[in-house]
């Protein structure tokens, strides 16, 4: 067992609380996983922390909570037989150590009482099975029986114990493995790897709400193309997003050949990583061109067509959405917007026009600058010449979208004339006719033809009512 000493890990007053509450209650406690491992990788201020006790982990915690100043209140978990506190904004959770055996139907092990060894056994990957002690003989003195020090120096994702058992336990840890080596820029181990790939089928014993929490932070990672690879290499992505696999390969019919649209996908997402942390802007961009599998034909006079893929894409999001039970709201109605006009810019940057750019900022509204983000990473060319060129002509655009918005007013689009002044002006009740006469303001506008004013609004809303036969006013 290598020892070395971190007591600077471990100097602050909860650590020494929780030292005190031990000694007090006669049992062992350690700092164990994520809060050493991230430590030692210096990735800053810790916002959670585990405990586990060589004993009950709700009766240190308990402890623990009387001798802080503050008294926090302890949520108890009894069937867990874990219990969680706050302290200065970080959540302390309290759990006693446990060996666990699974069976083959479900991820969820029976649980019974163990030794600190039994609890490292069990631990999902060498580098979270570390622990520092917090006991009075041995304060700072870190525990890796694993070799987990040296796997975090070398960058390595690995199992404590055999991983084909370790996968098949829990499938769930294939998922961890893949995020911590997309998180950590790590590399997975080769018999690691290999055992994800055997037991990927164990991945539909998941719910599919453990598998987003997973790929959402894959999705959040620096470059989440590299989890998306690890994915598609162990047969995992296939059970998840069967919509980004069709998407894969090229075909060539006459000597002409299409792009592989998996690929470039990935390369979208990696480049809009680069400007946002918005999760939902990186799910558009992984599924802003889904639509076009099902949309590709051969035309032996233009080549290779996916007509209308925004709109089948859009289509797509919410079975997707439904199937892997995310969020059915404004969330993803953002991003069926996102896929919906995920070409609009890039057309209107061949032509920039005043009447197209309202159309574009109305459609998008508050979203337009999402939308922007999202086309200008949709630029994967490698010629230097086009992408050079394709981001000025996006440049313009954008300038464009800010000199008519200041001038127009579109994005927050509201008629300047109401249903009640076309009623007023024609002596009307609710009819059809008022639809019509509001539909044609706003269509004047976008078009140019009047200014997105009162005045100007009501003179066509006038002229509009004679031409459908309505008889204006005299009140």
């Amino acid at each position: 067992m290598q020892k070395q000493f971190y007591k600077e890990a471990i100097s602050s007053e909860i650590f020494s609380i929780i030292s005190k509450a031990s000694k007090e209650l006669k049992i062992e406690s350690y700092v164990i996983g994520g809060f050493v491992r991230d430590f030692l990788l210096k990735r800053g201020t810790a916002k959670d922390i585990d405990i586990v006790a060589i004993g009950s982990g709700i009766e240190l915690a308990e402890k623990v909570a009387s001798l802080l100043p503050n008294k926090p209140k302890v949520q108890v978990f009894k069937t867990y037989g874990t219990a969680m506190l706050r302290f200065n904004d970080i959540e302390i959770e309290f759990v006693g150590a446990r060996k666990e055996s699974y069976t083959e139907e479900s991820r969820n092990p029976e649980v019974s009482e163990g030794t600190l060894q039994d609890d490292q056994n069990r631990r999902d990957f060498t580098i979270n099975a570390l622990a520092l002690s917090l006991n009075e003989d041995n304060f700072g003195e870190i525990l890796d029986p694993f070799n987990g020090v040296s796997d975090l120096e070398n960058k390595i994702i690995r199992t404590p114990l055999n991983p084909d058992i370790t996968y098949s336990d829990d499938p769930l840890r294939m998922m961890r493995a893949i995020r911590f080596a997309s998180q950590l820029h790590f590399k997975i181990e080769e018999n690691s790897l290999l055992a994800i790939s055997e037991n990927a089928d164990r991945l539909k014993i998941i719910t599919r709400e453990r598998i987003i929490d997973e790929l959402n932070k894959i999705m959040l990672s620096e470059k989440p193309s590299k989890g998306f690879l690890l994915l598609d290499k162990t047969g995992l992505l296939p059970q998840i997003l069967p919509e980004l696999i069709d998407l894969k390969g090229v075909e060539e019919v006459e000597g002409q050949k299409h792009k592989d649209n998996f690929y470039h996908t990935l390369e979208v997402v990696d480049n809009i990583s680069e400007n946002t942390n918005d999760v939902w802007l990186r799910w558009a961009a992984l599924l802003h061109d889904i639509g076009k599998a099902p949309t590709k034909k051969f035309s032996k006079k233009v080549g290779w067509t996916f007509h209308a893929h925004e709109f089948v894409g859009s289509k797509m999001v919410y079975k997707l959405f439904k199937r892997l039970k995310m969020p059915l709201n404004n969330k993803m109605k953002l991003v069926q917007k996102m896929v919906l006009l995920s070409s609009r810019p890039i057309v209107l940057a061949t032509e920039v026009t005043d009447s197209a750019v309202r159309r574009l900022v109305f459609d998008a509204g508050e979203d337009i600058d999402y939308l922007m983000t999202l086309c200008e990473a949709d630029i994967t060319t490698k010629n230097p010449k086009k992408f050079k060129r394709y981001h000025q002509n996006f440049d313009l655009v954008r300038s464009k979208i800010k000199e008519v918005e200041e001038r127009d007013r579109v994005r927050d689009f509201q008629p300047p004339v109401s249903g009640e002044e076309i009623m007023k002006a024609f002596n009307l009740k609710p009819c059809r006719e008022i639809g019509q006469i509001k539909e044609a303001i706003k269509e004047a506008i976008l078009d140019g033809k009047i200014p997105n004013e009162q005045k100007a609004s009501y003179d066509f809303m006038i002229e509009k009512g004679v031409e459908l036969g309505l008889k204006q006013s005299l009140l």
